[in-house]
């Protein structure tokens, strides 16, 4: 592998690390260029070892034969670019990678289909933007049994390098993609849904009904608002997480946790 040692960030082939912005690196007119970053060897790893394929890496020296030696061997005949620990400590967040980047291709999206064939428990997150909430609800996903995500349009990117970071790469370890069609053809697939929202017609999370689902569809709502009307009127069944001290909702994340522990496949 090309070793180059770069004293500039806005050295050719640097520009991955330093200067792309989030939606450059998606590059949404032709996504078979998109590019994500993923941070720190064992999220680097995690990607590796799911078939996601690496361009280029970032790291100090000592790291080239230390923390990342594997993953450098592993990469193959890629530029792994390197610099004085404050040069690279200029780009945001780097201190806290544990010294590692790597640039990855982005993979075209499966359908919908493809990612719920042989799932019995999935996820929609349907309008919820916060980098961190997208991690933290993949990270609960992959530990607690969903098979699958689903994301509408208006939520954030996954590969989003700070969702990635969050998520500890469990985006790598769940399957998920990109729902444009209303969340109700879902049923089309066998799913039944259900939207975890504070409406009348609510039932308990732990309502027997929803456990004997053979295959049901987890429907997330926005951090503030919630999930919009129309999606509570469509979905199948409406469930609350049973609250005390007079405390009305949770983050959608620790939501999402909590429904996925309760609703899991028995």
């Amino acid at each position: 592998m090309p070793i180059i040692e770069i004293t500039s960030l806005t050295q050719p082939g640097v520009e991955v690390f330093a200067t792309l912005t989030e939606a450059q690196l998606r590059n949404r007119l032709d996504p078979q260029r998109g590019v994500f970053i993923a941070e720190s060897p064992k999220v680097i790893r995690v990607a590796l070892a799911a078939g996601y394929e690496p361009l280029a890496l970032l790291c100090e020296e000592k790291h080239i034969t230390g923390d990342a030696a594997d993953i450098v061997t592993r990469c193959g005949d890629i530029p792994v670019y390197t610099g004085e620990r404050d040069l690279l400590a200029s780009l945001t967040g780097y201190t806290l990678t544990r010294g590692v980047l790597c640039a990855m291709r982005r993979p075209n999206p499966p359908s919908v289909a493809d990612v719920c064939s042989n799932a019995r428990r999935i996820v929609v997150v349907d309008g919820v933007v916060d980098t961190t909430n997208i991690g933290a609800i993949f990270r609960s996903a992959a530990a607690l049994g969903i098979d699958a995500v689903l994301l509408t349009p208006t939520s954030c990117d996954p590969l989003n390098r700070r969702a990635v970071r969050v998520s500890m790469g469990s985006v790598f370890l769940v399957p998920w993609t990109w729902i444009d069609t209303p969340i109700s053809s879902l049923r089309k697939l066998g799913f039944k849904t259900v939207a975890m929202a504070l409406s009348d017609n609510s039932v308990s999370i732990d309502d027997e009904a929803l456990n004997k689902e053979p295959r049901l569809a987890i429907i997330m709502g926005t951090e503030g608002d919630g999930l919009a009307d129309r999606v509570i009127a469509d979905a199948d069944y409406v469930a609350r997480i049973p609250m005390a001290h007079g405390v009305d909702s949770l983050n959608v994340a620790a939501a999402a946790a909590v429904a996925f522990w309760q609703l899991r496949s028995k």
